[in-house]
């Protein structure tokens, strides 16, 4: 699984011109998933998101977690996460899972991030053409693999 993490301000997802979903002060987490991931991948990668400290403390040191912070999140399925550029010039995303299998991991992983983060996770709509507005805060962006866990 990889994520794309961003500390925002605000964030919302529009779907059919009707807002979905809206968060204030909080991080707003792409994710995308791929065939090989597994239960492991989506605990860990939870336990990460909830825990990383990148807001600030009263000395303006990144030192708070979004649950410390008592944030929000808002989860947006991304499956161009897993595009492969290694050949010509139009991604590949044969590593993304296909729509079946990765909405199932999908609803597990909002499942566990609501079990760890103790309050509701708001999402966009799986497979929808959604329209995402956000104001970066820091600007912070921070991009995690599972596969990768240095």
């Amino acid at each position: 699984m990889r994520v794309l993490i961003q500390r925002v301000a605000e964030a919302s997802v529009t779907i059919d011109n009707t807002i979905k979903s809206s968060i204030e002060k909080g991080l707003l987490v792409f994710v995308g998933i791929e065939n090989k991931d597994e239960f492991s991948d989506i605990q860990w990668l939870s336990n990460k998101i909830v825990n990383l400290r990148i807001f600030d403390d009263e000395n303006k040191v990144p030192n708070i977690s979004v649950k410390e912070k008592n944030g929000d999140i808002l989860l947006i399925s991304q499956f161009t996460l897993h595009a492969s550029t290694k050949k010509g010039n139009r991604p590949s995303y044969i590593n993304a899972s296909k729509s079946e299998i990765a909405q199932k991991k999908y609803e597990e992983f909002i499942n566990q991030l609501e079990s760890d983060f103790g309050k509701k996770i708001y999402t966009g709509s799986f497979g929808a053409d959604m329209k995402v507005r956000l104001l970066n805060d820091g600007p912070i962006t921070i991009w995690i693999d599972s596969k990768n866990r240095e």
